[in-house]
């Protein structure tokens, strides 16, 4: 068994990690979205409290051993190896600038909350901020594309057109979804409250 068998196995373990808890914090962000009380917010970002740093440490290990192998077996000048690590290096910061203070501040807002009952208009706004599901959908379909690269190892044009297609399906998938988005707790409350008027 040779260096380059155990890295590519750790590399790949890594992009699972990455990939499962990008894929986990869609499933918040869905659940988070039909959440009708603040009890059902609280047990979901619990279960963001486990995954967050699983996945930080994931991405970590995906950056870190694909650079060894790039060095060590390839070279960082092929085309589809250059366009992969350069995406993922952009996607790794990208991400802790754009979805990290903005689901600290969904907890800050959750911890001031009351224990229980219905979610507040603040709550729900930390909940509905579309800069959450735009990143989070749109860094999973570029995932998608960094594994086709890997799989097929087009030319530097054949790069570039993959990632940038990636790049424009996960941001229109995600403004459609959002904009298809359900009613919010406190959006459902003042629809209700014009029909109990006119009902009086």
């Amino acid at each position: 068994m040779s260096i380059y068998t155990i890295v590519l196995f750790v590399h790949i373990i890594g992009a699972i990690g990455y990939f499962l808890s990008i894929g986990s914090w869609l499933f918040i962000l869905v659940g988070l979205r039909r959440a009708q009380r603040v009890e059902e917010v609280r047990a979901l970002m619990y279960v963001n409290d486990l995954s967050g740093p699983f996945g930080d440490g994931s991405g970590l290990v995906l950056l870190i051993a694909g650079l060894y192998l790039a060095l060590s077996v390839w070279s960082l000048l092929t085309s589809w190896i250059l366009v992969a690590l350069i995406s993922l290096i952009l996607i790794l910061p990208t991400n802790a600038v754009l979805i990290g203070p903005r689901r600290r501040a969904l907890i800050k807002q959750l911890e001031h909350s009351a224990p229980e009952g219905k979610i507040s208009l603040a709550l729900s706004q930390h909940i509905y901020n579309p800069i959450l599901w735009t990143t989070s959908q749109t860094t999973a379909v570029l995932l998608l594309g960094i594994v086709f690269l890997m799989t097929t190892k087009p030319d530097l044009g054949g790069s570039l057109i993959v990632m940038a297609v990636a790049l424009v399906f996960g941001l229109l998938s995600s403004l459609l979804i959002s904009r298809r988005r359900h009613t919010s707790p406190q959006e459902a409350a003042d629809q209700r409250v014009p029909n109990n008027v006119s009902a009086s």
